[in-house]
């Protein structure tokens, strides 16, 4: 189960759900990653839909490792992740949302 409370987000990977969350470390590291200066031009690349599919892979890999998970960047890319490549944006879009701001209303379960 996964804590919107601490920026966490879940994933479906081979039928297994697995958290994930940007942790400070996390964050220098896909900032790193993607050439970006800062958190805001961060944000603003995948606000901006200039984002490409190996910077969400980046984002997704960051965030795996964030909350733990011990996954190589191989084993994200040969990865079956339930519902395809949209799901895969909505839960990118759904990370950064829940690491840059507070949930509202209820609690929902992964």
């Amino acid at each position: 189960m996964v804590n919107p409370f601490r920026g966490e987000v879940a994933i479906i990977l081979n039928g297994e759900s697995c958290a994930m969350r940007l942790s400070l470390g996390a964050l220098a590291t896909l900032e790193q990653r993607l050439g970006v200066e800062g958190l805001l031009p961060l944000i603003e690349r995948f606000e901006s839909s200039a984002f490409k599919a190996e910077d969400m892979i980046f984002l997704l890999f960051a965030g795996l490792q964030g909350a733990g998970w011990d996954g190589s960047e191989d084993d994200l890319r040969n990865a079956t992740i339930e519902g395809g490549p949209m799901e895969a944006a909505r839960v990118a879009a759904a990370l950064l949302r829940v690491t840059f701001s507070l949930p509202s209303g209820p609690v929902e379960a992964a």
